[in-house]
């Protein structure tokens, strides 16, 4: 492999692997470093933050003792902490090792910064990689997966990664060549670190920011699909849903990877990324398959303007005079562009705890990409990439396209002979499907639902996409396991919110968007009627309250009340989810002052929150007076930070 092949290439598994430890790192802020509905959401954005600004030292060190030791040594403790992620620890062992392993990873880039002064094919192959791996696997990392599978390619992801970062190949760009010099002449290829790079290391961090949010999420990419089954602003399960992924990276990778046009034609880029980013900014399911392929290929071809390199340094003094300078430039450049990347993070997701608009955030990054992108000085001659663009992007792509055959289900809900007499309800706050341990668990909220053999299932807290939490569609990933589809309203984004499974058939979705009353999280309540045959059916009311600092969610629970009830239309009706409103509180009395029934009173007290401690009656079932509720039941499980609820109720006879 020829030098720049490899450097290319270690740099693309490296961002791999970064990325990885940012999917446990991110959400291990929320699950295990606090609570995002008791742990100040300032102390939990200045723990994350503290390590990026901590990051800016690294170029300083680099400069002092050199790229080579300092990239390999990080290096290695990023590959270690990755590894050591896949067993899933949980708990505070598993936010060390993540925090380790993130801060090793920002050490690395600085390190790699120094050497190498044409990063763009490197990120944009580690993007595109980790985009389609992603979507293969089904939006569930290999560091989640924990068997014997996820292991091998974890193992052999890393020992690759090493072994291209000890090859001697790596060593002695231009960050090296003032420690190198006196150890003997410069070759061509360690002189391969010439002047430029700057800006392409300057959008590393804000590029990747919005890659995970928008242009290469797999899950975004499904969840913008269901929305084109339903209409009417709720989400259903569609099918092929990973199908815009290959179509993404295909754009993203063809548009980075070659020559940007000249004069004007430069612009194409930095439009299409703000278009995608304002798309995205506007909040509206409908509108996010344009925003995902217009930011992908906008994304790509900023970073083609970026791409400077026309010609390497080929002595020592110019390594001297120029590479040194700029490898410390590139190393400051990348630490910012990943404090970027942090500041965006935290100011985009702090948002949903304290009740700002954070619309502008992914807007304003777009800015700042397609400002830097379009300033960018054309270089005349430029060397080729060092690999063929369209061949490098058809592989990626090959890899992406194998995602809507492979990791696709579409769970069909279809009638029973003739209509049941009882139906199993459960109603689950999931916590974005991460446990108290902080451990992304799927299986266990799977087998906690299963053992209740529910006919209906009415999910809270529900994250489809959002990256702070991994990036994850976790409403898809359950249905899955259950073999459920599912009909999914929007509260706090297109992204966030409550959702309906059920093995009857679904129809008449609608959502009701609730007043926010000061509370800094969007509520809803979505509405659905199932088919039980023979022209019997059922409302179902799924929700998640609200309530404003230090009150209750009378104002809401109001709102559902008269929404499920006018809905309903004297049909049998089930209102359940997490209502934060304990019995004997007024919220709570609005639901039995509309004619509501308690379908857990047989056994209250009934505690369902925390999980491993139940103090707090907060998840609550209610039934219409002609539904006969039984064997109320919460049982205990650790798979989330509250405990599910489940009844059987009899349905009024025909």
């Amino acid at each position: 492999m020829r030098y720049r092949q490899l450097t290319t290439g270690t740099l693309a598994l490296g961002v791999l692997l970064l990325i990885d430890v940012l999917r446990v790192w991110l959400p291990g802020i929320i699950t295990i470093f606090g609570q995002a509905a008791s742990t100040p959401a300032e102390l939990m954005g200045a723990f994350a933050l503290g390590w990026f600004v901590l990051a800016m030292g690294a170029p300083a060190v680099v400069r002092r003792v050199g790229a080579r030791p300092v990239t390999v040594v990080a290096a290695v403790a990023l590959a270690v902490a990755r590894l050591a992620l896949t067993a899933g620890p949980g708990g505070r062992t598993q936010l060390w090792l993540a925090t380790a392993g993130l801060l090793a990873g920002l050490v690395w880039l600085v390190g790699v910064a120094a050497d190498t002064d044409r990063p763009v094919p490197g990120l944009a192959l580690g993007f595109a990689v980790n985009a389609a791996v992603h979507a293969v696997l089904d939006t569930v990392d290999l560091v989640w997966r924990g068997d014997w599978v996820a292991w091998l390619l974890s193992a052999v992801a890393v020992v690759v990664f090493l072994a291209g970062t000890a090859q001697p190949g790596q060593r002695g760009g231009a960050g090296d060549a003032l420690t190198d010099a006196a150890a003997g002449p410069v070759g061509p290829a360690d002189a391969a670190a010439g002047p430029g790079g700057g800006r392409a290391w300057l959008l590393a961090g804000p590029a990747l920011l919005l890659a995970g949010m928008v242009a290469l999420s797999p899950a975004l990419a499904r969840t913008g699909m269901s929305y084109l089954v339903a209409g009417d602003g709720v989400a259903r399960s569609p099918l092929f849903g990973l199908a815009p992924v290959p179509v993404a990276v295909a754009g993203f990778l063809c548009a980075a990877l070659t020559r940007p046009p000249s004069g004007w034609g430069r612009a194409y880029g930095p439009v299409a990324l703000l278009g995608g980013a304002v798309l995205f900014a506007l909040d509206r399911g409908d509108l996010l398959l344009p925003a995902i392929l217009l930011a992908a290929v906008g994304l790509g071809a900023c970073l083609a303007l970026t791409d400077d390199t026309s010609q390497p340094a080929n002595d020592t003094a110019n390594v001297d005079t120029a590479g040194g300078a700029s490898a410390s430039r590139r190393g400051y450049a990348v630490a910012a562009g990943m404090l970027v990347f942090a500041l965006g993070a935290v100011g985009y997701y702090s948002a949903y705890d304290l009740g700002y608009p954070n619309a502008a955030v992914p807007v304003v990054v777009a800015v700042l990409i397609a400002a830097v992108a379009f300033t960018a000085r054309p270089v005349v001659p430029r060397l080729p990439g060092p690999f063929p663009p369209l061949r490098a992007a058809a592989a990626v792509t090959a890899l992406a396209v194998l995602a809507p055959v492979l990791a696709d289900e579409v769970p069909v809900a279809s009638n029973r002979d003739g209509p049941p007499q009882r139906l199993t309800v459960v109603a689950y706050n999931i916590r974005m499907g991460f446990g108290l341990d902080g451990r992304f668990d799927l299986t266990g909220l799977a087998q906690v639902v299963e053992r209740q053999r529910p006919d209906v299932v009415l999910l809270s807290e529900v994250d489809r996409a959002w990256l702070l939490n991994g990036g994850h569609d976790t409403l898809d990933l359950l249905a899955d396991r259950l073999a459920m589809p599912y009909v999914f309203g929007p509260a706090a984004d297109p992204v966030w919110g409550d959702a309906v499974l059920s093995r009857w058939p679904v129809r008449d979705p609608r959502t009701l968007p609730l007043a926010a009353v000061g509370a800094p999280t969007g509520a809803q309540a979505l509405a659905v009627t199932l088919d039980l045959g023979d022209g019997v059916s059922t409302a179902v009311v799924s929700t998640h309250l609200q309530p404003p600092p230090g009150k209750g969610p009378v104002v809401q629970a109001r709102a559902v009340a008269d929404f499920a009830t006018r809905y309903a239309a004297g049909r049998p009706l089930v209102v359940a989810g997490d209502l934060n409103t304990e019995p004997g509180d007024e919220a709570f009395a609005q639901f039995t002052k509309a004619g509501l029934v308690d379908a857990l009173a047989a056994a209250r007290p009934l505690a369902t929150s925390p999980a491993d401690d139940p103090r707090q009656q907060i998840d609550h079932i209610f039934v219409s007076p002609g539904l006969t509720p039984g064997d109320p039941v919460a049982p205990r499980s650790t798979a989330s930070d509250h405990l599910p609820v489940a009844v059987t109720v009899t349905l009024p006879p025909r």
